[in-house]
């Protein structure tokens, strides 16, 4: 187990260090008493250590900084901690958790069932032969909802991915500065159209296609080509770095193309 949360006297030295950082360089060692729960005089101790050990230096009366060393020893242990935290979510509450699925035949509760994503959408079917699997909570129809926990495995996914068009601002053409065919020749084979702007959605309904959003579309494109789907992003230029902001910080493949 990480370190500071197994043993607490290291929990508290990297409480203490994480507030001398947050209030350095003046110090008040009786507020980061307060704050982490223990004496002055221990927070004293835990100082003078961190001091000796080159975490810390001090400047003067009640007055620290946390050195380079100091940094880098937080950024690791935080690091750890990061870990140790995603590991908890992702991996054990994860497969404690429930999540609704289209069952694809009929399932019993109790049942294990296989799971996969098919347009975007979370199905389950009868059997373990997929490479993820969980057990179903409730009784479903075919094409109905259906619970589903304890998971394991991962779902075989392909992910998918988006290109966004441009649009120019309606002071710079707008919708009319934009060719409708090269607009309709990208939104044909999309799995997913979404827009972002006034000027996106005349051009995609001059194009003869209507956005399924015509809002949130970073946002929305990047959960789409998450879950395997390629999407079409039709997108004022005022609004394009917003778009492509989220979907890279999303890890989505994307491109950019002006009509």
């Amino acid at each position: 187990m990480v370190d500071v949360l197994d043993n607490k006297r290291a929990a508290t030295r990297f409480r203490i260090l994480v507030q001398i950082a947050e209030r350095q360089p003046a110090v008040s060692q009786g507020e980061i008493a307060e704050e982490v729960g223990v004496t002055s005089q221990a927070v004293s101790e835990y100082i003078r250590e961190l001091v000796d050990e080159g975490l810390v230096e001090k400047e003067g009366r009640s007055r620290y900084r946390v050195t380079p060393e100091g940094v880098d020893w937080l950024f690791q242990t935080a690091d750890d901690v990061r870990r140790f935290a995603d590991h908890v979510t992702g991996d054990v509450l994860d497969a404690m958790s429930e999540a609704a699925y289209i069952a694809t035949d009929d399932i019993d509760e109790g049942e294990t069932v296989s799971l996969f994503v098919e347009n975007g959408l979370l199905h389950a079917r009868s059997g373990d032969e997929g490479p993820a699997t969980g057990v179903a909570t409730t009784d479903a129809e075919a094409g109905t909802d259906v619970g589903v926990t304890s998971f394991e495995g991962v779902m075989d996914l392909e992910p998918g991915s988006a290109t966004v068009l441009q649009v120019p601002a309606v002071r710079t053409g707008g919708s009319r500065a934009v060719d409708s065919r090269f607009v309709a020749d990208h939104c044909e084979d999309a799995d997913l159209i979404v827009a972002a702007g006034v000027e996106a959605v005349v051009a995609c309904r001059e194009a003869g296609t209507d956005p399924a959003v015509p809002f949130a579309a970073g946002e929305i494109a990047a959960e789409g080509a998450e879950r395997g789907l390629a999407v079409t992003v039709v997108v004022t230029t005022d609004e394009v770095g917003r778009v492509t902001d989220t979907l890279r910080d999303a890890d989505v493949t994307y491109e950019v193309l002006e009509g």
